[in-house]
């Protein structure tokens, strides 16, 4: 179910009112906030997308990625390496603005202490 379907949150008719039809330059917050529909594996969520404050797209999506990534896929920062975040571009990818400042919160986590177990078991299987 990886690659069925992607979602992609951009600013709409409503936000380029006051925001443009690109960021103008200088510094700017950006936020993506997802709220799980958890707790259990494969879940969906809805996905909100803000810049300075003000939200300009949110879109929910049925279903979220039901285990584990491959173990050869990367966390990129600033560019795309491996499997690309959309599919508009072409990998590699490198962002050429600057980031100053990246900030993750992951909140508690979403799985029962069953689907712990599970996780648990199968990383073990892995491991072997």
């Amino acid at each position: 179910m990886l690659d069925l379907k992607r979602y992609r949150w951009e600013a709409g008719v409503g936000a380029r009112d006051w925001l443009g039809s690109a960021l103008k330059p200088g510094k700017h917050t950006i936020v993506f906030d997802f709220k799980y529909d958890g707790p259990g594996f494969g879940k969906g969520g809805t996905g909100v997308l803000s810049v300075d404050g003000k939200e300009v797209s949110r879109q929910s999506m049925p279903h979220s990625i039901s285990f584990l990534m491959a173990i050869d896929e990367s966390f990129d920062v600033g560019l795309d390496t491996r499997s690309g975040v959309d599919d508009s571009y072409k990998l590699p990818f490198q962002f050429t603005g600057k980031i100053d400042k990246l900030t993750f919160k992951l909140g508690p986590t979403q799985l029962s202490s069953d689907d712990q177990k599970l996780m648990r078991h199968a990383l073990e299987n892995a491991r072997d």
